[in-house]
């Protein structure tokens, strides 16, 4: 193989080659092998070679410090040329850095340099940098005085890397170095400046050459011309053509060319015309470039007809016609859609023997596809790939796609898509999207997936350099056929290389979930349902129904849950159906909580279908002993318009022995006036009894008659002897004389009697008095004394209390949230109850004051409903105050005493002494349910 490189000739100077094997035996041998070293093609038979075959150097197999070495093998055939030492040069520059040591390892190469040399080797530099470092470097190191050819050099490569300053600097430091300026010099440094845009100083190096005394020729005008008008500025383009003109410097044809050329890009047709005229006016007559030039001006004013008779009188003159002529007329055909005079012309064209290029059949492309002449185009196509032409636009291949598409030959586009991989055209997504696009509206699925395994195998679509992205509106109806035809995992796979480039189409995303979904694969359509989340992707509803439908088939009804959450919080409302099937589904695996949670969200949103299912959920919480759950529960029913069948859980409670849920069902009920069948009553005061809870059914018998229910339960005496034996004496005497109900019924119609003369009405919960006279010494006192209680305890002392223990309890509360991980301490509920104080004695004492002094022994065990929620990390711990009962002895001193009514002035009461005891029924929670319930003495004081 052959090595070219553009060398200069110049007088060869001997150099030693101490690595070169050498002949002794033939001179001229060794001076031809010396000769591939340099860049002369001068004779050298006047070099003296007595030194250089006389003393030969031996080889050295370690050469130092990186010495480059030529190593010569036996080569096999035909002998290889060596390399020559610029390009070893180079590539040493390449492929290590500029150092010291690489300075030296070029000395040693070369010991004596010359401009020929240092030419060759800043024309063979692939690197600005390294050439600017080799120019200043031997020039520095004294190796070389630089001359007008290595400046010239050293600027052109500056120029081509925009390195503008350095390469100014280097012009305008010649004559410094001895060397003098030449116009060429400038006209680079123009040249230069306008290709990278600054035209201002391509201007000021055109006006400093006449002040530097270089003399300017049409050369430096005509680069001047070519800057400017790139730009547009055609005005100053005349102004310094007229200045040339004044200079007496005489335009050329090529000048005029720039000209015409440059009005016709700044749309100034007359001034393009007018110079045309002058430059034949001038004896210039127009070369085959002018006659380009016009008629390619006058496309693009859209004029055939003159450009016609351009191309006429062009070819009347004896001048042939180029490729280019017929390129641009071409171009003209096809903006004015005559498409067909192109054909012709192209005919023509091939008449002559004048052979295509790749600029006229990509300009007659898309002329043939606009007037949907596909044929033409397809036929085309096939010369192009048979004579390997390659257009330099690569976006007529998206045009042919398209087009050929879209006339339904489906087998020209695949052409054209095979055409681009035989002409090492770059394919890019957009192209096979177009494709798969066609190929699946026209139902040809196996093709449009083949296709995509390509697309997916090569990676095509992750090409940091494509410029033509795939459209949603083919990888849609792709991704959503392999969903429906059990291939998602492929369709996941290419959906994922799209997501890498940026792609959030929600369409597939819920293509893949749908897809997923059906396949039985619910793991990975959430995983795609957590990547839309997290990335703001919205959802639809049907993909959610499929995903919960999904896990439920699987039997996973917990994960169903979770999905319908998801749908919930997506803003979607589940119809009753779903609801239904998550709720049944959880309900037989056992998750009564995790099925209460999803009825609880069905009737948030307002579904009120289901409430057979409802009911079982309810029982079953109550039955496991997630009582204040249920009820929870019942509570937000009765909110939403619903109620749960009372009668039927109480009867299902009471036969399964969960006395203590039914109690507190039936205290709900109670509480919120909800209608109850008597015979509900009578099963739960039935199963208490039985149970032994004779205070439990002492109170919620309480509760039902002061809600007026029945009296006559059969069980009463069986209740009041239980109450005896228990000790509990008080009780049975209380419920003794309600179910009689005389007492009762006196003291409510004294209460209605003086209603209006004290302003209050006493409650159902308030404190009754009754007074048992067992110490008094007239029957008369102790009827006065009786009225005074009954006065005093009328008020609605029990509100009063609870108040005063709400308003003291609350700030103590206070201080321990936050401390021992305490998050909260709050009263449920806080009520004393509605059995009254008994007065058990009342012992007058005598006094010689004028005064009365007496003694009162009460007493009260009361039916409170005292409940604290304390919750202690994630648990709930709830207190039920049981049995509270005082025991307290006061003196009332009445003084002075009147005769008139109520004969007395002022009252003073004390406590003599007072005993209380407090039992509460401790009840720990976790999130789950119940863990353990003991009763537990409060405090107690004397």
């Amino acid at each position: 193989m052959a090595y070219i490189s553009v060398s200069k000739p110049y007088q060869w100077t001997p150099r030693l080659f101490p690595n070169i094997p050498r002949t002794t035996s033939n001179p001229s041998t060794t001076f031809n092998l010396l000769r591939f070293f340099t860049s002369s093609d001068d004779s050298i038979s006047s070099v003296d070679p007595g030194p250089v075959a006389s003393d030969p150097q031996p080889e050295n197999p370690n050469p130092r410090n990186g010495d480059a070495t030529v190593t010569q093998r036996i080569p096999r055939g035909k002998h290889r040329n060596p390399e020559k030492i610029e390009d070893i040069i180079c590539r040493m520059m390449e492929t290590r850095a500029w150092t010291t040591r690489l300075q030296n390892s070029i000395r040693a190469l070369v010991p004596v340099f010359d401009n020929s040399l240092v030419w060759n080797v800043l024309h063979g530099a692939k690197n600005s940098e390294h050439a600017l470092q080799f120019f200043r470097w031997v020039e520095r190191a004294g190796l070389v005085q630089h001359n007008r050819d290595t400046h010239l050099k050293m600027i052109e490569i500056l120029g081509r890397a925009s390195k503008l300053n350095h390469a100014r600097c280097i012009l305008f430091d010649m004559p410094k170095k001895g060397v003098e300026w030449d116009e060429d010099l400038f006209v680079l440094l123009i040249e230069s400046y306008g290709k990278a845009g600054i035209v201002q100083e391509s201007v000021k190096i055109f006006q400093k050459m006449k002040e530097l005394g270089v003399k300017r020729s049409v050369e430096s005008y005509d680069a001047l011309f070519k800057v400017i008008l790139r730009r547009g500025r055609y005005m100053m383009a005349k102004r310094y053509f007229n200045a040339m003109l004044n200079e007496g410097i005489a335009p050329t044809r090529h000048t005029y060319n720039l000209m015409i050329w440059g009005f016709f890009l700044s749309l100034r047709l007359e001034t393009a015309k007018r110079f045309y005229e002058e430059m034949k006016s001038r004896g210039i007559s127009p070369d085959v470039v002018t006659y380009n030039t016009m008629i390619n001006g006058y496309n693009r004013f859209k004029m055939m007809e003159e450009a016609e008779k351009l191309f006429t009188e062009m070819k009347g003159r004896n001048i042939a016609p180029t490729v280019i002529s017929y390129t641009t007329m071409v171009k003209g055909y096809v903006s004015v859609g005559r498409v067909d005079d192109g054909l012709r012309l192209l005919d023509e064209m091939k008449s002559y023997g004048i052979k295509p290029n790749a600029v006229t059949y990509t300009t007659l492309l898309p002329g043939l596809c606009d007037a949907e002449k596909m044929c033409e185009a397809r036929s085309m196509l096939k010369e192009m790939v048979e004579k390997h032409i390659a257009p330099k636009d690569n976006s007529i291949f998206m045009k042919l796609l398209t087009c050929q598409c879209k006339s339904g030959d489906l087998d020209a586009a695949s052409d054209v898509l095979k055409a681009m991989i035989r002409l090492s055209i770059p394919t890019e997504a957009g192209h096979y999207g177009v494709l798969i696009e066609n190929f699946c509206k026209a139902e040809v699925y196996d093709r449009a997936i083949h296709l995509l395994d390509k697309l997916m195998e090569k990676e095509i679509i992750l090409r940091p350099q494509g410029s033509l992205e795939i459209e949603p509106s083919a990888y849609n109806p792709m991704i959503q056929y392999l969903c429906n035809h059990g291939l998602t995992g492929k369709a996941e796979t290419f959906f994922r290389q799209l997501m890498k480039k940026g792609v959030l189409d929600s369409v597939a995303f819920n293509n893949l979930l749908c897809g997923h979904s059906r396949e039985g694969n619910p793991e990975s359509a959430f995983e795609i349902l957590k990547i839309m989340g997290r990335r703001g992707v919205s959802r639809d509803a049907e993909s959610y129904k499929l995903l919960i439908k999904s896990y439920l088939n699987r039997g996973e009804p917990a994960d169903a849950k979770t999905a319908l959450d998801s749908m919930i919080e997506a803003g979607y409302l589940p119809d009753s159906s779903l609801f239904r099937s998550v709720m049944e589904s959880l309900f037989e695996d056992g998750r009564v909580q995790t099925a209460s949670r999803v009825m609880k969200s069905m009737v948030e949103k307002g579904v009120k279908e289901n409430m057979d299912l409802v009911a079982k959920v309810l029982e079953a919480l109550l039955l496991r002993g997630h009582v204040e759950e249920a009820l929870g529960r019942i509570d937000l029913f009765m909110h939403n318009g619903c109620s749960p069948d009372f009668d039927s859980l109480l009867s299902v409670l009471c036969e399964k022995g969960k006395t203590i849920a039914a109690l507190k069902l039936l205290d709900f009920a109670l509480e919120r006036d909800c209608t109850v069948d008597f015979s509900s009553y009578e099963k739960v005061l039935d199963a208490l009894l039985s149970a032994g809870k004779t205070l439990n059914a002492y109170s919620i018998l309480c509760k039902i008659m002061e809600k007026g229910g029945s009296t006559d339960w059969s069980s009463c005496e069986d209740l009041i002897r239980s109450l005896n034996q228990e000790g509990n004496t008080k009780q049975a005497d209380i419920l003794s004389r309600m179910i009689k109900g005389g007492e009762k019924s006196h003291e409510i119609n004294w209460e209605k009697k003086n209603s209006k003369a004290y302003g209050h009405c006493m409650s159902h919960d308030a404190l009754a008095c009754r007074i048992e006279p067992k110490v008094a010494e007239s029957q008369q006192f102790v009827g006065i004394i009786l009225s005074m209680a009954n006065f005093a305890l009328s008020f609605r002392v029990s509100q009063a209390i609870c108040g005063i223990v709400r308003n003291t309890a609350e700030p103590l509360f206070a201080e321990y949230i936050g401390k021992f991980k305490i998050k909260s301490v709050e009263f449920k509920s806080l009520s004393l109850g509605n059995t009254p104080t008994s007065i058990h004695g009342i012992k007058l004492l005598e006094t010689k004051e004028n005064e009365l002094v007496f003694e009162a022994a009460v007493r009260w065990a009361g039916n409170p409903n005292i409940t604290l929620v304390l919750k202690l990390f994630s648990l709930r711990i709830t207190l039920l105050l049981v049995d509270i009962q005082i025991f307290a002895a006061s003196r009332m001193v009445l003084k002075p005493l009147v005769p008139a009514f109520p004969c007395f002035v002022s009252r003073v009461v004390s406590l003599e002494k007072a005993f209380g005891s407090c039992r509460y029924l401790l009840a720990e929670y976790e999130e789950e349910g119940l863990v353990s319930v003991r009763t537990v003495t409060l405090f107690s004081f004397n």
